[in-house]
C-alpha cells in the first residue's frame, strides 16, 4: 500500500479492516502501542477477521493491554462488578486478543507480542510468557524494524476540521518505530489512525497533518469510554515510603516517577512540602526525628519548600503529574534552545532570556499518559498557558541521553531524581522489578533501567528505587530485602538509593559490607537477623557486627502508632489525589482488604470466621447493600454478611 497525500477515510472499522486485507499482501505484521492509545475495536476486529482465516497469519506487537478487573473471589465480584461498570461502561471493548490469551486460546497463525504486560495479569499464559520480549523501552523501535512491521495502528485526536490529527497519549514510539523502520530501508508501515473524540487534544511534535496516516477512521457514536485507571487508597507504609522519598528532591531540579499508590503518596509528600512545610515537617519528625541529618537528604535533597519548582521529565505522564502542577511544585521550564540553556544553568540569563523562557518554555515532558477520568478531564480542558507547558515526545527523548541533543538535556535535566518502584531488593544492591526467579515475567522492564543507567550517567542525579518491606507470601509475611534472588532487572553495580516504609538506604559508591548494613537498617525487625547472619556466612560482614537497638523499631505496628494523629488529623488522606470510589465503595475498599489480610492463612481464616460469627451486625446498612448482602439468602451469603460486617466494624475504628 503506497503513501497518500490525503488518507482514505472511513466510518466503519470493518470497511478500513477489509480495505487493509486487500491492499496488503502476505503476513500482517501489526505494531499498537501500548496503553490507552491502542484502538480496541480496530485490534478486535483485525482479530476477529484474521482469525477466520489461517491462510493469513498475524503477529501483533504491542505493550501494555489494558483488560478491567474482575476479581477473582464472589465477595471481589460483588464489589467490582458495578464498580467496573460505572468506571468503564458495559460497552467497554476488551481486547480479544487479551481473553484468548488468559486462555492459551489464541490461534495457531496468530502471535501476539509484549514488551510489558499488565502487573501479573499474564502470569499464568503459556502463550504470553513464551512470547514475552525483555526490551528497554529504547530499544523498541529497533525490535520493530528488525521484525519488518508493515502495519501500524493507533487511537488519536482530531481538530475540528479533521486536518490535523493528535497522537496525543502515545508519542513514544510511533515516530521512532517509523524512523527505524525507513532506516533499514524497508517501507513505510501503513499507519492507520481511529479518532476517538474523548481523547485529549495535545499540540506540539504529538500533532500531524492527517496525511501522515494512510486511513483514518472516523466511526459515528457511542464512543466507549476511556480506559481509567483507579486510584487506589495510600495507607501507612505507602506515605512512609513517599515522604522519604521526598527528601531526597532538591529545589529547581527535574522529576520522574511511576505510577500506583507509592508515587501517589510521593506526590502528596512534594506537593505538601511546597504549600503547607510545616505540616510536611511534621511528617517528617514523625517518621524520623534525624531525617534532616541523614547523609542522603544532605547531599541530595532537603526538607524546604520548592521555590523554583521542578522541571517533569518523566516516560509516563499521570495523575501524580497533575496534583505537582497544581500545587505549584512542576513549574520550571525548559526550551530546545542550548544556548540559552547554557546561559540559565550559567546564571547568565538576560531579561530578554527569561522571558522567551516564560513563552516558550514546557515544564513537564512524557512519552505517554495514563490515569483516571479525573485525569482525563484536566487534559481536555487544560488553560492554553498550561497546554503549551505540556510536550508530548518520543521515548528516545524522555528515557535517555543518547542519540539526541545530549548536551542539550544533560542542560535541562539537572539534579534529576528519578523515582520507580521495584518488588525486591538485594542486600548487595540489585533489583527485581519485572519478574520471578522462575523466568515467569509480572510486568516488564520498560524504561527503569534507562532511568536508573541516566542517574549514573548525569553528575547531579539520583535514582531511587521504592520498595515495600514486607510482602505476603501465601499466607506468610516475607521479606522484600533478600540475600539474593533468582533473578534481577537492576545489576547490583548500578546500586544506588532504595526507599521502604523505615528508612533510606544509599548504597551508590559502597563497598559490599556496607549496602549490607544499609539494606539491614530499613529491612523489617523480624528478618534483619537472618540477613546478616546469612551475610557474615557469605563473609560479606564482620564477625562481630551487632545491630543497633533501634533497628527493632522497624515494625508496621510502630509506624502504624506513630502515623494515627496525622492519618486522623487528615494530614495524610486516604486519597490523596481523589478518588474514583464512592463513599460507602471507600469504606468497603478498606473492609475488603483488612478481611483479604486477615484470612490469607488457615489460622487467620479461622480466627475471622470465630470472630464474625460472635460479632454484631456493623450498622453499615449502605455498605451492605452495596455488597448485595442486606437481606442475605442461603448459608454462603449468610457467612459473608456476617464477613463483610465484621470487616466493616474493625475498620472504621480507624
Amino acid at each position: 500500500m503506497t503513501r497518500q497525500n490525503s488518507p482514505a477515510v472511513f466510518t466503519s472499522i470493518d470497511d478500513a479492516v477489509e480495505s487493509l486485507l486487500a491492499s496488503l499482501e502476505g503476513p500482517l505484521r501489526i505494531g499498537a502501542p501500548l496503553g490507552i492509545g491502542k484502538p480496541h475495536r480496530l485490534l478486535n476486529a483485525l482479530y476477529e477477521r484474521v482469525a477466520r482465516d489461517p491462510s493469513r497469519p498475524m503477529q501483533l506487537y504491542t505493550a501494555l493491554s489494558l483488560d478491567p478487573p474482575g476479581g477473582g473471589s464472589d465477595l471481589e465480584k460483588r464489589f467490582l462488578g458495578p464498580f467496573v461498570s460505572r468506571l468503564y461502561g458495559d460497552d467497554f471493548p476488551r481486547l480479544a486478543y487479551v481473553q484468548a490469551q488468559k486462555r492459551d486460546a489464541l490461534p495457531a497463525h496468530i502471535e501476539v507480542e509484549e514488551f510489558y504486560v499488565q502487573s501479573g495479569a499474564l502470569l499464568n499464559s503459556r502463550q504470553a510468557q513464551r512470547r514475552y520480549a525483555s526490551l528497554n523501552y529504547t530499544h523498541v523501535a529497533k525490535a520493530l524494524a528488525d521484525r519488518g512491521m508493515n502495519v501500524l495502528v493507533q487511537k488519536v485526536a482530531s481538530n475540528d476540521e479533521g486536518t490535523r490529527l493528535s497522537l496525543s497519549s502515545n508519542t513514544d514510539l510511533t515516530f521512532d518505530a517509523i524512523d527505524a523502520i525507513v532506516a533499514r530501508g524497508l517501507p513505510r508501515p501503513v499507519l492507520i489512525a481511529e479518532i476517538d473524540p474523548q481523547l485529549p487534544w495535545l499540540d506540539g511534535i504529538a500533532a500531524v497533518d492527517s496525511g501522515f496516516f494512510d486511513i483514518v477512521i472516523a466511526p459515528p457514536a457511542p464512543y466507549p469510554k476511556l480506559f481509567a485507571l483507579p486510584r487506589q487508597p495510600v495507607g501507612d507504609i505507602e506515605y512512609a515510603i513517599g515522604f522519604y522519598a521526598s527528601a531526597l528532591v532538591r529545589d529547581g531540579g527535574t522529576l520522574q516517577i511511576g505510577i500506583g499508590a507509592l508515587s501517589d503518596a510521593l506526590c502528596h509528600a512534594l506537593a505538601l512540602r511546597h504549600t503547607d512545610n510545616a505540616a510536611y515537617r511534621k511528617v517528617m519528625a514523625t517518621l524520623d526525628p534525624e531525617i534532616e541529618r541523614h547523609p542522603a537528604v544532605i547531599a541530595s535533597g532537603g526538607l524546604d519548600p520548592l521555590p523554583q519548582g521542578l522541571y517533569g521529565c518523566s516516560e509516563m505522564v499521570n495523575e501524580g503529574f497533575r496534583h505537582l502542577v497544581e500545587a505549584g511544585v512542576i513549574r520550571r521550564k525548559v526550551v530546545e534552545n542550548e544556548p540559552l540553556m547554557k546561559r540559565i544553568a550559567d546564571g547568565e540569563a538576560s531579561v530578554l532570556d527569561l522571558e522567551l523562557l516564560d513563552r516558550d518554555g514546557e515544564f513537564l515532558h512524557g512519552a505517554f499518559y495514563l490515569g483516571s477520568p479525573d485525569f482525563y478531564r484536566w487534559l481536555r480542558h487544560l488553560d492554553d498557558g498550561t497546554r503549551r507547558a505540556i510536550g508530548m515526545r518520543r521515548v528516545s527523548e524522555v528515557n535517555e541521553l543518547y542519540g539526541g541533543n545530549e548536551v542539550l538535556e544533560r542542560l535541562q535535566r539537572r539534579d534529576a531524581r528519578f523515582f520507580n518502584t521495584c518488588m525486591m531488593a538485594t542486600a548487595l544492591g540489585a533489583a527485581v522489578s519485572d519478574g520471578l526467579d522462575d523466568g515467569r515475567v509480572v510486568s516488564g522492564v520498560g524504561g527503569q533501567y534507562n532511568f536508573v543507567a541516566m542517574a549514573h550517567a548525569l553528575p547531579d542525579a539520583r535514582s531511587a528505587l521504592l520498595l515495600r518491606a514486607v510482602r505476603d507470601g501465601g499466607g506468610r509475611a516475607e521479606s522484600n530485602i533478600r540475600w539474593n534472588y533468582g533473578h534481577a532487572t537492576i545489576p547490583r553495580h548500578l546500586r544506588d538509593l532504595y526507599v521502604d516504609e523505615y528508612g533510606i538506604a544509599d548504597l551508590r559508591g559502597k563497598t559490599d559490607e556496607d549496602c549490607v548494613i544499609a539494606m539491614a537498617a530499613i529491612a523489617d525487625a523480624r528478618f534483619q537477623r537472618g540477613l546478616l547472619e546469612t551475610a557474615k556466612r557469605s563473609r560479606k560482614l564482620a564477625e562481630g557486627f551487632q545491630p543497633p537497638a533501634q533497628w527493632s523499631n522497624n515494625t508496621e505496628r510502630a509506624l502504624r502508632e506513630r502515623l494515627a494523629p496525622l492519618r486522623s488529623d487528615g494530614t495524610l488522606p486516604d486519597y490523596p489525589l481523589g478518588s474514583d470510589f464512592t463513599e460507602v465503595e471507600q469504606r468497603l475498599v478498606k473492609a475488603l482488604g483488612w478481611l483479604k489480610s486477615n484470612s490469607a492463612t488457615f489460622a487467620g481464616k479461622a480466627f475471622t470466621v470465630i470472630g464474625a460469627a460472635f460479632a454484631g451486625r456493623s450498622g453499615d446498612d449502605e455498605a451492605m447493600e452495596r455488597m448485595g448482602l442486606q437481606t442475605p439468602k442461603g448459608l454462603q451469603e449468610r457467612l459473608y454478611a456476617r464477613l463483610v460486617s465484621y470487616a466493616l466494624q474493625n475498620t472504621s475504628r480507624g
